[in-house]
This record gives structure tokens, C-alpha cells and sequence, in this order.
């Protein structure tokens, strides 16, 4: 099993039983201890886990938790950039497209310099910077108002009414959290609502989310499971959440990630 799946497994044990010990998960994974303590420091580096003597426990959170921009873009960065290449794969030249906010979405925009003429529409704008700073030919890029959160989207009424009479291809957002009940949600209300106002404006969705967002469930719901015409997640989700999300959503696509393994915990 590879560092990603063992992490991914463990996470998942996290979350549902709240604490896990050590020798559990050596017992549990039939491997040594040390690599054991090496997934947990892993996990509690990307903010997933609080270590504790002999193991590990659910982080302190809410579903309101919102991290900064700059430590949601350190985390999962090979996953991040493998989706991004796969769900580039999926644009058209010539289109209207929306990119929400977000790390996994800011990591999809760097990969659209090889699209040509795109009309881009986003609320983020790192993403409106990245895509003027690009080589190539220039992209249309329009760049809502609206308030400036901490994950650096710009939200509420003035982002609202910016989204609310175009009419795009598709759009293709970032997300906080997978759950089969719950949807796909976010811990700001504000951005969830400017995240709705986007995905009604286009005929069809792409959600890009690491596995690492499957079981977590942000405050407010930005759509449901059946809404997205396409999930592209990474080969760290487990066989019991593929099963749910090709059962789903329009299509799963499940892309590997190189590279993945001793130097998983840079992600």
C-alpha cells in the first residue's frame, strides 16, 4: 500500500472514531511503527490530525473551519497538480468557463495555457492573476467583486449579481468537503452561496478534490452528489468511496499521482 492510501486509510479512521492509537494501526496496516509515526506526522503537518502520545486525534474543528489560502495550497500538492492536468484535459478552446476559488482550482488555472481562447470567469483573484500572467496567447478573464475572504475567494451580493446573468460551458470548482449525504460543501456560507450562483450559470460541473476532502462536511451544501457531471479526484480515495461516487456523479475520474510514497508528507 502506498504512503497516500495508508494516509487516506488512516484519516478516514481518524475521522469516524475520533482518536486512533499507534499500535492499532501498526496491527491494522501490517507495517512497522516507525512508518506508521511517519504517516501521522505527515497528516498532522497538513493540518488533518493532532498527534498525541501513542497516536493520533480528529483535529480540533468545525464545519466552519476555513484555512488561509497559503496552507490549503501547501497541502496535497502532487494530488492538487495530477488533478489539475487531467481535468485541463476536459476544456475546449473557444469556451466560457468558471474556476471557483481554491488551491486545487488555482493549480487547474496553470494548467489552461495550453487552451486557447478561453473566456474565464472566477472569484478568485490569484487565479485572475495567474491567468493574465500566463504565456501564450491572452485569455478573456473576468474577475467578480464582492468581499475578500480568508481562502482569498470574493463573495456575497456583488459576486452574486457579477455571476448571475452569464451563461457558460462549464464550471469547474474546488470544494471543502465530499460526504455521501452532505454533498459538496464549504464552511463559509458566503462562499457557498457565490459557489451556487456559479454552478447554475453553466450546463455542466466539474468538481476537482483531492481524496483527502472525502467524509468532511463544511457548514453550508454548494451542490449535491448528482449535480456534478464530473468528480476528478486522486488514487488515494478509498475502493468504499468510489463505489458511492460512481454510483453518483456524472463520471469519476480517478488520476494516480507520481512520485507519491517516501516524500508524501511534502504534499
Amino acid at each position: 500500500m502506498l504512503a497516500a492510501q495508508r494516509q487516506a486509510w488512516i484519516l478516514q479512521e481518524v475521522r469516524q472514531r475520533g482518536a486512533v492509537r499507534v499500535t492499532e494501526l501498526v496491527s491494522a496496516l501490517r507495517v512497522s511503527d516507525m512508518t506508521v509515526r511517519r504517516d501521522l506526522d505527515s497528516l498532522a503537518e497538513q493540518g488533518l490530525v493532532t498527534k498525541v502520545h501513542g497516536g493520533a486525534t480528529a483535529r480540533g474543528g468545525s464545519s466552519t473551519d476555513e484555512p488561509a489560502f497559503s496552507v490549503k495550497a501547501a497541502r496535497q500538492r502532487r494530488a492538487k497538480e495530477a488533478i489539475a492536468r487531467a481535468a485541463a484535459d476536459l476544456v475546449r478552446p473557444g469556451t466560457a468557463i468558471g474556476v471557483s476559488a481554491g488551491s486545487t482550482t488555482y493549480a487547474f488555472a496553470q494548467q489552461l495555457a495550453r487552451v486557447p481562447d478561453l473566456t474565464v470567469v472566477t472569484n478568485s483573484p490569484p487565479v485572475a492573476d495567474l491567468l493574465h500572467a500566463l504565456p501564450g496567447p491572452p485569455q478573456t478573464v473576468i474577475l467578480t467583486g464582492g468581499v475578500r475572504t480568508i481562502s482569498d475567494a470574493l463573495v456575497g451580493p456583488v459576486a452574486i449579481q457579477a455571476i448571475r446573468r452569464l451563461h457558460l460551458d462549464c464550471v469547474f470548482i474546488g470544494v471543502h468537503g465530499i460526504d455521501a449525504e452532505a454533498g459538496f460543501t464549504s464552511p463559509n456560507l458566503m462562499e457557498a452561496e457565490t459557489n451556487r450562483m456559479l454552478v447554475s450559470t453553466a450546463r455542466r460541473l466539474v468538481v476537482l478534490a483531492d481524496h483527502t476532502k472525502w467524509g468532511v462536511v463544511g457548514l453550508s451544501e454548494i451542490a449535491a452528489l448528482h449535480d456534478a457531471s464530473v468528480l476528478v479526484s486522486d488514487d488515494g480515495l478509498r475502493s468504499g468511496a468510489r463505489q458511492v461516487l460512481r454510483e453518483s456523479v456524472g463520471e469519476l475520474i480517478v488520476v494516480p499521482v507520481e512520485g507519491a510514497g517516501a516524500n508524501e508528507e511534502e504534499d
